[in-house]
């Protein structure tokens, strides 16, 4: 569980202070899906930092799972965003020079694991994202749906407890949009992990059962709809309602 108190954080823009955090206090229970919206520059991608001990608040404290990590060695921090959090970009972070196998292991390296421990687990977190048959081929001998789906190989491969994902599908056309949400889904639900996703896109946020808008460093929370959601293409049927 996440548990924020009183989280500030400013910084210097054009000679002046924009505060990006403002006292902010926030419960992520273990397992939510939670969706944050906002315009540009009101502190969507700042919290998601701090949430993931990429950045640390002026003030105020960040607790996950009992470890308070505003409080931590930068060591400490750093063994727990590579054994607990899972990170999924927009840009995908893909090494172009790495296949698809080789990128989810990379990703692997700071856990210590060895060489056959690292192949096992991307081979598996490909499969669960259904691209074993794609371990081989390099980031530019796939789609761009392909290649979200190895970076999300690569977050999922650490076995974390949280995903942190950052506008996961602003590169991707409405119907790879749609494909990646449907398999973050249904991997969190497999998985039973904690989703925390920032994204532009309103008829994506309300997919999740918590909506929080940030506006000028306060997170205002929102009644989310239930929509009719696709089931995933490799599940029977085409469209079911998210009842």
């Amino acid at each position: 569980m996440y548990r924020l108190s009183s989280v500030t954080k400013t910084f210097k823009k054009n000679n002046q202070l924009v505060t990006a955090l403002d006292s902010l206090d926030l419960v992520i229970e273990d397992g939510e899906f939670l969706a944050i919206q906002g315009r540009t520059g009101h502190g969507k991608s700042t919290l998601l930092s701090v949430l993931g001990g990429l950045d640390r608040p002026d003030s105020g404290t960040v607790e996950l799972d009992g470890n308070l990590l505003t409080r931590m060695k930068e060591s400490e921090v750093t063994r727990i965003r590579a054994t607990t959090i899972g990170f999924i970009f927009q840009a995908f972070n893909l090494i172009p020079t790495l296949s698809a196998q080789e990128n989810v292991e990379a990703g692997l390296v700071p856990l210590g694991l060895s060489p056959d421990e690292r192949r096992e687990r991307a081979q598996e977190a490909l499969r669960s994202v259904k691209l074993a048959d794609r371990g081989h081929h390099l980031p530019s001998e796939l789609s761009g749906g392909q290649q979200q789906r190895v970076g999300i190989a690569r977050a999922l491969a650490k076995e974390p407890r949280v995903l942190l994902a950052d506008e996961p599908t602003g590169n991707l056309d409405e119907d790879t949009r749609d494909d990646i949400i449907d398999l973050l889904e249904e991997v969190r639900q497999r998985y039973r992990l904690t989703m925390i996703l920032v994204t532009h896109d309103t008829s994506l946020a309300h997919r999740a059962p918590r909506v929080g808008v940030m506006r000028n460093g306060l997170l205002i929370f929102q009644e989310s709809p239930r929509p009719e959601r696709r089931v995933p293409n490799w599940a029977p049927g085409a469209y079911a309602d998210d009842q």
